[in-house]
């Protein structure tokens, strides 16, 4: 019994305790519940930060996009302006131009790789294919064609390629369009000098264009012309077509001094005399142009009929032997076998040429004609003095050796 009520107490007591338990239990409960909720916000806040790393990881995963212009397809792109190639969400590791001819455009990388651009524009009516890979990328393919020029011009130059020439010889380049902008016509053309000189281009017009240096080019130098026309704007709408670079060479020197008031020419080949022959040049009503003149042309035989040059019927030779071209107006040094021989060295009986005796037929080996002739190349120089009539004007021929360095080089438009 006694235990049955020791047990009840107990029972009792541990009611009371366990209600306390109870209370005290839910006393602090809402601490609990506020530990559980740090607890839970701790695991959004976990959570929360597993999802940004996993948002950074898909946008670092995100693969590079590369957009080249002109864009892939396109038939008729502009060559005015260069090619360029970019990425997003990436860098560029490597691009390479390659035209339909073979031939590359070179370009540079901004400081982030993330753009490139050509050193140059494109050619125009040109195939090109871009290959453009991003860091960690398959590499791109786009090709594309630029569209071809509407109106186009190209320059005529002298001498030809290949050929040899007197030291007078200038550089000359006849375009067959008008140029506007002649700085940049200008720029894309260069003469260069082994052994090196200055050479310096002098516009005659907007169609010609000369280069030479302050004298006479040296005996054996090799000259290089360098046209990189192509797709240079001489005006609006005008394209230039050419890209090549031609060669010639100077050959021995030789310049011919014809004095009208004596009425001879020495011919000097390297500073020493090699010979001296009776002249006749024009006369008091057709005065020779003096100063200095190039050889231009030259001719076994031609025909000279005097409406060419403004004089009438004055006279038409079919077979003048051994003629070589002065001037564009119409001035000569030719043989002359029409004339007496007492005229050469004693009379000016010419309609403006500088006259030797010559034989008809231009085979007689032993007249001054043809040893002149003969001993003479284009590009020689042949100076005239004391002929009653003013000097030559510069773009008269290639005779631009008649104007002083500074005068030449004001011509220039770079």
């Amino acid at each position: 019994m006694g235990v049955s009520h020791i047990s009840n107490r107990s029972e009792k007591q541990s009611e009371r305790w366990s209600r306390r338990g109870v209370l005290t239990v839910l006393g602090v409960v809402p601490a609990a519940v506020l530990t559980g909720c740090s607890g839970s916000a701790g695991a959004a806040e976990s959570s929360s930060s597993g999802g940004s790393s996993a948002t950074a990881s898909v946008k670092a995963a995100k693969a590079p996009t590369v957009t080249v212009l002109p864009a892939d397809g396109t038939k008729k792109a502009d060559f005015t302006t260069p090619v360029t190639v970019s990425v997003t969400d990436g860098t560029l590791a490597a691009v390479k131009v390659t035209g339909n001819d073979g031939s590359t455009l070179a370009g540079t990388f901004n400081d982030a790789k993330t753009k490139w651009t050509s050193a140059k524009n494109p050619y125009s009516g040109t195939k090109y294919t871009v290959a453009a890979q991003a860091q960690g990328a398959a590499a791109k393919t786009v090709t594309f064609t630029t569209k071809s020029p509407g109106e186009t011009f190209v320059g005529y130059f002298t001498p030809e390629a290949n050929s040899t020439s007197g030291v007078g010889m200038p550089v000359s380049i006849n375009f067959t369009h008008a140029v506007k902008d002649r700085s940049t016509v200008q720029k894309a053309i260069t003469v260069t000098a082994e052994p090196a000189v200055e050479v310096v281009g002098h516009w005659f017009s907007d169609t010609r264009l000369d280069f030479r240096p302050e004298t006479y080019w040296a005996a054996g130098t090799k000259i290089t012309l360098s046209l990189r026309l192509k797709d240079i704007e001489g005006q609006d709408g005008v394209y230039g077509v050419q890209s090549k670079d031609v060669t010639f060479d100077i050959g021995r020197e030789q310049i011919s001094t014809v004095d009208l008031s004596s009425k001879e020419m020495v011919v000097k080949r390297d500073g020493t005399t090699l010979a001296t022959y009776p002249v006749s040049g024009g006369n008091a009503q057709h005065t020779t142009w003096s100063g200095i003149m190039v050889i231009s042309e030259r001719f076994k035989q031609t025909r000279m009929e005097s409406s060419t040059v403004g004089l009438g019927d004055e006279y038409d030779i079919s077979d003048v032997p051994h003629a070589q071209r002065l001037t564009t107006s119409g001035t000569f040094v030719h043989g002359n076998y029409w004339a007496s021989t007492s005229v050469f060295g004693s009379e000016n009986t010419s309609h403006g040429c500088v006259g030797l005796h010559d034989a008809k037929g231009a085979n007689n080996t032993s007249v001054a004609g043809y040893k002149f002739y003969d001993s003479s190349m284009l590009g020689d120089v042949v100076i005239v003095k004391n002929s009653g009539e003013k000097t030559v004007a510069a773009d008269n021929g290639l005779n631009g050796w008649n104007l002083s360095w500074a005068d030449w080089k004001a011509g220039s438009a770079i």
